[in-house]
């Protein structure tokens, strides 16, 4: 019992360090680094060390977290997002939707991820593969809802989805041309400092990740058996 709640208030204690970053990075410029003319958003790195070291469930739950401040955007709380703030004109509930859903599927997938793959590679090369695929499917989510939920609107296509000659863009062209330098940087980005910061958790035996024996074979960890008994 002392075990479980111990690993509870580190889980909370953590939980809570993630979301101040958040709420951080949402409503001052910190989490956005200009790179000339792009911008580099980092608010995907919370959600990636959550995964890391909460599992699915905990990245599910930092990917809401970073949905919500995302909305609060469109309504003028923090950092003002110019798209969000358009399609919130358009509907507030599919903006709502286009912003959270993707971010909390995003989380939880990569704890998946960062299982199985921690299961099979180094657990510390794992943490780079989840900042990664952190970023990564992030982009990818986000740009497909708002191609799903928005991209029959006349007025967020004949802004966004119109090309200089007046024609109209198709979505898969869209998504791509949208997803262009600060997206592979921000993935860049993500890998870098997810990588580190999971691997200084690793190392400081804050985490618990499977072990391999001579085998190959996967097994628990010590401290895992120790707490069984």
């Amino acid at each position: 019992m002392k075990e479980k709640a111990k690993i509870s208030t580190k889980s909370m204690v953590l939980m809570a360090l993630l979301t101040a970053i958040v709420v951080v990075f949402s409503c001052t410029p910190i989490g956005s680094i200009p790179i000339g003319p792009l911008v580099i958003t980092l608010n995907v790195i919370p959600v990636a060390i959550a995964a890391i070291a909460l599992g699915p469930i905990g990245g599910a739950a930092m990917g809401a977290v970073f949905g919500l401040f995302s909305t609060l955007q469109c309504v003028g709380i923090g950092i003002p997002s110019t798209m969000g703030i358009f399609t919130w004109d358009i509907s507030p509930i599919a903006t709502i939707i286009q912003r959270i859903v993707p971010r909390v599927l995003d989380g939880f997938l990569v704890g998946c991820i960062f299982r199985i793959v921690s299961r099979i590679k180094d657990a510390k090369l794992s943490c780079f593969i989840t900042g990664f695929f952190t970023a990564l499917l992030n982009t990818i989510f986000f740009m497909s809802a708002l191609v799903l939920l928005f991209g029959n609107n006349d007025n967020f296509v004949e802004k966004y989805m119109t090309d200089e000659d007046g024609k109209t863009k198709s979505a898969i062209i869209y998504v791509l041309t949208s997803i262009s330098l600060n997206a592979v940087l921000e993935m860049v980005a993500a890998t870098i400092v997810a990588g580190a910061v999971g691997f200084a958790l690793i190392k400081a035996k804050l985490i618990t990740v499977p072990v391999k024996n001579s085998d190959g074979d996967v097994k628990k960890s010590k401290k895992d058996k120790k707490s069984k008994k």
